[in-house]
């Protein structure tokens, strides 16, 4: 192989279309653009969409749905990141002091998953039905405010 002799593929290169040039190209004249009308013009464009005045699909269909902006700063915590933690009373700051949540959560919610041995007693944070009992059963508590 020598640098001087490289060359693409057959096939891969197509040659650009080069519109009115002329009779013999087959795109002369009207260069593929039919005749008269808005897009046979310089500048004629309508935005995507446009169904010529009717009203468009899109608005013809009712709304649905919501994505709501809030749903990443709900955070999960797990039984197993509760067992790591230093003290016994839990709530949001504490998880935020500790790297457990993020610092811009809002709330957050314990979720079963890992196992729990020691007493720890949460405010105001959520906790799963089975977390509940997992924390109930280690002897600790759970007040939501």
């Amino acid at each position: 192989m020598e640098l001087n002799k490289l060359k693409p593929a057959s096939g891969a290169k197509r040659t650009r279309r080069r519109v009115g040039r002329g009779i013999g190209s087959g795109l002369g004249k009207t260069a593929g653009r039919g005749h008269k009308g808005q897009t046979s013009r310089a500048g004629g464009f309508h935005k995507v969409g446009f169904e010529g005045g009717q009203m468009p699909l899109a608005r013809r269909l009712p709304k649905r749905g919501f994505t709501s902006l809030t749903r990443a700063l709900n955070v999960e915590v797990r039984l197993s990141d509760l067992e790591k933690l230093p003290v016994g009373e839990v709530d949001l700051l504490v998880l935020k002091q500790a790297g457990v949540v993020p610092g811009d959560a809002l709330s957050a919610k314990v979720i079963l998953s890992g196992k729990l041995a020691k007493k720890v007693s949460l405010k105001g944070v959520g906790a799963s039905k089975g977390a509940k009992a997992a924390i109930e059963a280690a002897g600790g508590s759970v007040v939501a405010e």
